[in-house]
């Protein structure tokens, strides 16, 4: 007896415009390119000279931003995210932090960063709703913070994985996981080990971002109004990947992942490396 394939269903017009929009978002110029521009010198070559103490301390204070925005996630996202982002207003409020960080540097990271990764966590959370998510589900909140995993690119020197899927596949089992053992246990599991280790492995890719941005706020021409640009261009960032990532979960729900790989793909191959497309 023959058995019928049932392929998948293509995407329409508007659906491919919306992947290439996701490409342009998750592919595209990256952070330290941004700084550059801002700061007129390689922010790369300031990373690199940034002593080890400094960054132990951005590491801590990354890993310690990312807990209390995950504890914000699965507590009042669903009650606080608007139904349409207010992303420039997030930009600018994260300015208004970034120029504390500009004017005092290192020393006001650890008040600077949970306050700029909160804001940002609330732009994310708006963009994720637009796109389609349920923001009261456990694995929603979790997608909101993978975001901050997500700004890492093939020539920074992090012995990261690079690309979208490779970011998200080496995330995959510890975002699930978690997800699963705060949907069985509550908010109350925000600590657990298994979510510790996500948070973990999320603030080692969050951290590289935040070094470049403390490198480009403590080069001497910046100071507070300089700090302020960086910030915004950090916000920004991240808003433009959280438009890609929510934009390709929204196409993955209707048409499955395999579909959407490959037609991501496919698509990224024709087009070349995209440029970044606004959020």
């Amino acid at each position: 007896m023959s058995t019928i394939e049932v392929m998948p269903a293509r995407l329409t017009r508007e659906e491919i415009e919306d992947l290439q929009r996701a490409i342009a978002c998750l592919e595209g110029a990256n952070f330290a390119q941004r700084l550059t521009d801002v700061v007129g010198r390689p922010v790369e070559l300031l990373t690199a000279a940034m002593p080890q103490a400094a960054r132990r301390a951005i590491a801590h204070a990354s890993e310690v931003a990312l807990r209390g925005a995950l504890k914000l996630a699965l507590r009042t996202l669903d009650l606080t995210a608007p139904a349409k982002p207010a992303n420039r207003a997030h930009r600018l409020a994260a300015a208004a932090s970034g120029a504390v960080g500009g004017a005092l540097g290192l020393a006001a990271l650890p008040i600077e960063l949970p306050i700029s990764t909160t804001i940002l966590l609330r732009s994310i959370a708006e963009i994720a709703r637009e796109e389609g998510e349920d923001l009261s589900a456990p694995s929603a909140a979790f997608a909101c913070v993978e975001v901050f995993a997500l700004g890492g690119q093939a020539h920074e020197q992090a012995g990261f994985e690079s690309g979208y899927f490779a970011v998200r596949a080496a995330l995959a089992k510890s975002v699930s996981d978690s997800a699963r053992f705060v949907a069985s246990e509550g908010f109350s599991a925000h600590s657990a080990p298994v979510i510790a280790r996500l948070i973990s492995q999320i603030a080692a890719r969050f951290g590289v971002v935040v070094s470049e941005k403390v490198a480009a706020q403590a080069a001497p021409i910046i100071g507070a109004i300089g700090g302020a640009t960086v910030n915004a261009a950090f916000a920004d960032h991240f808003q433009t990947l959280a438009r890609g990532h929510f934009i390709i979960r929204r196409l993955e729900r209707k048409h499955g992942p395999s579909l959407i790989a490959f037609e991501y793909r496919r698509l990224r191959g024709e087009r070349g490396e995209p440029r970044r497309a606004a959020s």
